[in-house]
């Protein structure tokens, strides 16, 4: 997809291959298809191509085809709620419509991506953690699957979520998508969490045949308490989504986070390598020492869209 919607050269991209060598061209607009013929995650193939595409000399189309509700990777649900508020601070904006939900493992989702270039990527400062004001999500069932299973991860996660915070009221609808909106049988579960600052946070989870249901609500839950425990401003699966952006914003970006996964370890690794940006990681002092919170500074290196 990247190859072609920049008229580079790829060669070494086959199943198989231990090493590939890409050379990049002129990145353009339009329409782009991309296929992953599996349940392969269109919410991947979305995170590949869009710091590319805004980089493009006109708006781009990206149609995506594959999973959109699987495992290994962000829910649909999440990249949308989540993701897309957040990135969207960095100046820029896209609009995802989701033609057709697919589950692992025979796929068939399709996601349509608009996006507009930009000049340059504004900063971000997400370090303002806020307190709690809402939490909201949707328990989800597919094909063959009976509208019980998505009440029962909804009470479950309203359930584990009352230990803990008892003051606020937790709306989860529990949905069965619509025939014509999906393909196959799936279910699953994503809670998101809003705080008086603009923060989200989020916990999912996906059913399984032989996982009981109230397992699929106490799972997504657990990792949104997680993800509130540690005092940071992201959760810690939008801590490596956001490297990328800061690598090639204009300016200085800060965001506190949780303990620094390996993915953020990583994507700071070869951002470094591949742009003038720079990353420090420190930890913060300002909480009570209970909080185990990080503080990603980056100076990026203001990547201009030469075409615009």
């Amino acid at each position: 997809m990247i190859r072609d919607l920049c008229d580079g050269q790829l060669d070494g991209g086959d199943i198989g291959s231990t090493e590939i060598t890409f050379t990049p061209g002129k990145i353009k607009g339009g329409t782009h298809i991309a296929d992953t013929k599996t349940a392969g995650s269109v919410c991947l193939l979305m995170q590949v191509a869009m710091p590319c595409v805004l980089f493009a000399a006109s708006p781009s189309e990206l149609r995506l085809k594959g999973g959109t509700n699987a495992e290994m990777a962000p829910q649909i649900d999440y990249t949308v709620l989540v993701f897309k508020p957040i990135i969207e601070k960095f100046n820029l904006t896209f609009d995802c419509d989701i033609k057709r939900r697919g589950y692992y493992p025979q796929g068939g989702g399709e996601v349509i991506v608009r996006m507009t270039p930009v000049k340059q990527l504004s900063p971000i400062n997400l370090t303002e953690r806020g307190t709690v004001t809402k939490i909201h999500g949707r328990a989800f069932v597919a094909g063959a699957l009976p509208i019980k299973l998505a009440k029962d991860m909804a009470s479950a996660a309203v359930r584990c979520i009352r230990k803990e915070i008892r003051d606020l009221y937790v709306n989860i609808q529990p949905v069965r998508e619509p025939d014509n909106q999906a393909f196959g049988t799936g279910s699953g579960i994503i809670i998101v969490a809003e705080t008086s600052t603009g923060c989200l946070f989020a916990g999912s989870s996906l059913g399984k045949r032989g996982k009981n249901s109230d397992r699929v609500g106490i799972e997504a839950a657990e990792m949104l308490l997680g993800n509130l425990r540690h005092g940071g401003a992201v959760d810690d699966y939008l801590q490596d989504q956001l490297i990328i952006f800061m690598a090639l914003a204009n300016g200085v970006s800060r965001v506190k986070s949780g303990p620094i996964t390996l993915h953020t370890q990583t994507a700071i690794h070869f951002a470094e390598q591949l742009t003038k940006a720079k990353f420090t990681v420190t930890k913060s002092e300002d909480e009570d020492s209970t909080k185990d919170t990080y503080f990603i500074e980056c100076q990026g290196m203001g990547m201009i869209n030469s075409s615009l």
